[in-house]
């Protein structure tokens, strides 16, 4: 255990993989404040000139709307001499029959599929300006132009405000972040078993290791070594994950200050860890023994880790339907179970019977499947040079 827990946390990937997302995330917050401060002190923006032509008449209160400034001409004729003048960059016809149909005709010297959206919207405002000015007050033609700003507030089963609130980073983007420091850290640990398995298979190691002790205790010493490796990345992730976000809303707010961490989410999220890794690792623990060598191994895998990592394909969906059977199966089903959980609990859809049936039923799962993984490791862990089919593997289960 000690082994494999030192030579875990001393080896460079993990080292890497460790500091990575937390340096990520810093130069992320960093580089978005930088671009937020340069796009605030950008005053040297050119001013834009587009023209237009009233046909429609009552167009006429010009001016400039943001860095556009609107410029009146007479005709089409006028207004095409000052755009190949470049006097304006293009103009737009107000057709006579614009109250009815809400067309607008554009001209312009460039190649483009439609008008952009910045000048579009500017466009529309002049246009709302123009119809409205005098016909209302100013604070009701302001309140047009941005009907609605939308704040959401959740309340509890009691009707009472909920401390956990929501916010797309903290529905979506967390849990999806959390579920795959998760996946990566289990799949780092399990992988590194499947390996030294592989190597010591290979190098004959493993008969001078089994000279000395059990099967259970080769087993349990590699899982657990790896686990504290493991679970000592999940926590370092936590403690920098919770400074990093509390440092962007305070430095940034907005968006920002709608994220939060649930402590709950922190504490099953350790559980989850534990018990997933147990999972996989004696998963992985028993492909090790079966395979000559790790790279078929490697091959192999990819049918324990899909399985795993199908409730991240299907964030949306658990999200959005906490109630639907498929739902259930995924948090119940006990290779999903942890991801599942992690995302549901981020987002408060998971009662709290459900998180009781599924660490019973995980519970229930590892003890089995180490109970068969021990008998894999006695009957095929010093086999050399091929790999058992299935029915020789069933038939030693039964034997062992």
């Amino acid at each position: 255990m000690k082994h494999e827990f030192l030579k875990m946390v001393k080896s460079k990937g993990y080292i890497i993989i460790s500091l990575l997302f937390p340096l990520i995330a810093l130069l992320a917050l960093g580089g978005y404040q930088l671009i937020q401060r340069i796009s605030s002190q950008d005053t040297t923006a050119e001013d834009v000139m587009i023209g237009y032509v009233d046909e429609a008449g009552g167009f006429s209160d010009t001016g400039k709307i943001g860095d556009i400034t609107f410029i009146d001409y007479d005709t089409r004729e006028e207004a095409t001499k000052a755009l190949l003048a470049g006097e304006i960059s293009e103009y737009f016809i107000i057709p006579s029959d614009y109250i009815y149909s809400g067309r607008i005709d554009q001209y312009t010297l460039e190649r483009e599929l439609e008008l952009s959206g910045s000048t579009a919207s500017t466009v529309r405002q002049f246009l709302l300006n123009n119809m409205l000015q005098g016909q209302i007050s100013d604070e009701l033609l302001e309140r047009t132009k941005a009907p609605a700003w939308f704040t959401s507030t959740r309340l509890d089963e009691t009707g009472q405000l909920s401390p956990e609130q929501g916010g797309v980073l903290s529905v979506f983007v967390i849990p999806y972040i959390f579920s795959l420091l998760f996946w990566i850290s289990v799949l780092s640990c399990s992988y590194t078993l499947l390996e030294g398995l592989g190597e010591e298979k290979e190098n004959r190691v493993m008969e001078i290791l089994l000279s000395s002790i059990s099967i259970k205790q080769l087993l349990l010493g590699k899982v657990i070594g790896l686990g504290m490796a493991g679970l000592l990345q999940i926590l370092f992730w936590f403690v920098s994950s919770s400074f990093i976000v509390s440092l962007a809303a305070s430095s940034l707010g907005g968006m920002f200050s709608t994220i939060e961490i649930p402590m709950r989410l922190m504490v099953f999220g350790v559980i989850y860890f534990i018990l997933g890794y147990l999972m996989f690792a004696v998963l992985f623990a028993g492909l090790g023994a079966i395979v000559p060598t790790y790279r078929e191994g490697q091959q192999l895998a990819f049918f324990i880790i899909m399985p795993g990592i199908m409730p991240l394909m299907l964030i949306y969906f658990l999200v959005e339907n906490p109630t639907h059977p498929i739902t259930y199966i995924v948090t119940f089903l006990p290779i999903c179970t942890p991801i599942a959980s992690m995302i549901r609990l981020a987002v408060g859809t998971i009662p709290p019977w459900h998180i009781a049936l599924n660490i019973t039923l995980l519970v229930l799962s590892i003890a089995g499947l180490f109970y068969l993984g021990a008998r894999i490791f006695r009957s095929f862990l010093l086999m050399y040079g091929k790999r058992p089919a299935f029915g020789e593997i069933m038939r030693s289960l039964r034997q062992a």
